[in-house]
């Protein structure tokens, strides 16, 4: 059922990695920027169209996450990740993924174990809205569905199903990020004291809790993963005053990423 959605998503990638690219060139990049990677099931790369002659034709302004990714480095939508073709020094936007195979899975956790970053939205009740309704390969992925690399990088994602709908903002040290319905993370097999923090059984991840579970800053290897357990900091709000603080919160995860790159230097 997954392996038959990709098809069509690989033909609307092809048709707009070229439009992606665009006016994209190294004079505008800030120093010490570094390749990025998206690979998301969200209309950052391209606007929702019903067919590719839709998706080209459409003149509507670039998702907001779109112009913030282009600003931090060479920007590069990616179809699969096995292989994985992104330089080790890269990092790796995943927000909110379709299901990976058993071969992403393992290129992933290679390349992040060998110094890769990851910065991942993983949001089991998405709330962004979306013209595809359920069950069209075209619409957002609904539940994020990655146990395995998650177990891997010692995590475990959870929802808290009574809790009331609704965007409201949860303070890290990053920003107030918004959230809708989130989930949070937690190390299986963790409890009472330390439970914010540790490695669970086989994994080879090592992992620190913010904000009850709601982001997870991990290492594995020698790479790093700063994980969220929401999406809707990617939405698009009503009001246009609204992006510059949802760009400010997802520069600053980003550079949580840099940092790290450059402490192992």
């Amino acid at each position: 059922m997954i392996r038959a959605r990709r098809p069509r998503l690989d033909l609307i990638l092809l048709a707009v990695l070229a439009l992606v690219g665009c006016g994209e060139g190294d004079a505008a990049l800030p120093r010490g920027s570094a390749a990025i990677g998206l690979y998301t099931s969200l209309p950052i790369a391209w606007n929702e169209s019903a067919d590719i002659s839709g998706l080209l034709a459409d003149q509507s302004t670039p998702h907001w996450a779109l112009e913030a990714l282009r600003g931090r480095g060479p920007l590069t939508p990616l179809d699969t990740l096995a292989p994985l073709r992104l330089p080790a020094d890269a990092v790796l936007v995943l927000a909110q993924p379709r299901p990976l195979t058993p071969q992403e899975n393992v290129a992933l956790d290679a390349w992040v174990r060998g110094g890769g970053r990851v910065l991942l939205m993983a949001d089991p009740m998405l709330t962004v809205h979306s013209r595809f309704g359920p069950g069209d390969p075209r619409r957002p992925q609904d539940i994020a569905m990655l146990s395995p690399i998650l177990g891997r990088w010692g995590l475990e994602l959870a929802f808290d199903d009574a809790q009331p709908a609704g965007e409201h903002t949860v303070r890290l040290p990053d920003g107030d990020v918004p959230v809708n319905l989130p989930g949070f993370f937690r190390v299986p097999g963790n409890s009472g004291e330390g439970a914010d923090s540790g490695t669970a059984g086989d994994g080879v991840g090592h992992c620190r809790l913010e904000a009850a579970g709601l982001l997870a800053d991990c290492t594995a290897g020698k790479g790093r993963i700063i994980a969220l357990a929401d999406a809707a900091l990617l939405e698009i709000p009503e009001d246009s005053q609204g992006v510059a603080p949802r760009q400010a919160i997802l520069e600053r995860l980003l550079d949580r990423l840099s940092d790290s790159a450059r402490s192992s230097n």
